[in-house]
């Protein structure tokens, strides 16, 4: 039985973690997340759902910084065989990378070299790529261009959010994880290197980048709104009259308008809105886009045709 550390944060590292616990071939002997972070508008400090499980599970936790002493020592004192980690969200040091044996393996939500870094679902649904996966890798002390153990490819359906793309390479992608890394420990597993093309860097997306311009393609403005959904949100302004001052709205979800609906607008300028029954469309750089959710700036989440007649607005109102 391999003695195994686990490192993650977010709700995306909670499957894998469940899997290594529930498989007989690993005995997960702590488990090493952040600190808790405040969170809501009480900003209480909330452990990440990382730890939140391993207390569950009775699991010991570490959380204090990887470069710091105590981290080391409690790591040490583990004795883990090996390590897996997924989204933990920091930079692992080489003192702490040499202190398990058989090193530290992480589940990336990409088929490498392709979107190494922090938001690789992200930036496939906003490139339009039409597959996507995950792999399992040996970490270094590069960023994320260690040897590949295993690898997982799935087709996009160009509908699919980030949030629901990485739930589904969370579960699917979590056994794979398992078995590789138990591969490795019986030592028979395949080190291939990454290929030296195809290298693509998949940047965090900040709130800023998140902003709609409506000048873009429809296309292009879709893929941006599911790319950001949930997280960090895409948003627009809207200015509801020549007068008023413009309010922050966030659009939760939207597609191409269906141009064979003989009450699609054309002719939209970038940004214009157009009201209809059941209907709200914006004006793009090429064809319409029609708005589905809305989160107008301190209300809550409505449908946008709900939200378009309590927001009463005049012929000038536009987004920008």
């Amino acid at each position: 039985m391999l003695r195994l550390v686990f490192a993650g944060t977010p709700d995306v590292a909670v499957p894998s973690l469940k899997a290594f616990t529930d498989d007989p071939r690993f005995e997960v002997v702590g488990v090493i997340t952040r600190p808790d972070a405040p969170t809501g508008r009480g900003r209480r400090l909330t452990p990440s759902p990382v730890k939140a499980t391993a207390l569950e599970l009775g699991l010991p936790v570490i959380d204090a910084k990887p470069r710091s002493p105590e981290f080391l020592e409690s790591l040490r004192a583990l004795n883990a065989d090996i390590a897996a980690v997924i989204a933990y969200g920091n930079i692992l040091p080489k003192t702490v990378l040499d202190a398990v044996p058989m090193g530290w393996y992480n589940l990336h939500f990409s088929n490498l070299p392709k979107w190494r870094g922090a938001a690789p679902a992200q930036r496939a649904i906003w490139a339009g790529d039409p597959t996507t996966g995950a792999d399992v890798f040996k970490v270094g002390e590069g960023l994320d261009d260690g040897p590949i153990v295993a690898s997982m490819t799935i087709p996009l359906t160009g509908r699919e959010t980030s949030g629901e793309l990485l739930e589904r390479l969370a579960h699917e992608g979590a056994p794979m994880y398992v078995d590789a890394l138990a591969a490795v420990g019986d030592g028979t597993a395949t080190f291939t290197p990454q290929p030296a093309d195809g290298l693509e860097y998949a940047h965090k997306i900040s709130v800023e980048d998140a902003r709609i311009s409506w000048t873009d393609a429809a296309q292009a403005i879709d893929r941006q709104i599911r790319a950001c959904t949930p997280h960090p949100g895409a948003w627009t302004e809207l200015q509801a009259g020549k007068s008023d001052d413009a309010i922050t709205l966030h659009i939760l979800a939207a597609q191409p308008a269906d141009q064979s609906n003989p009450n699609t607008p054309t002719g939209l300028e970038p940004g214009a809105i157009s009201v209809g029954k059941r209907n709200v469309w914006v004006g793009t750089g090429t064809e319409a886009l029609e708005l589905i959710e809305v989160k107008a700036q301190g209300k809550k989440a409505m449908r946008a045709a709900d939200w378009a007649r309590g927001a009463r607005l005049s012929p000038t109102a536009h987004l920008r």
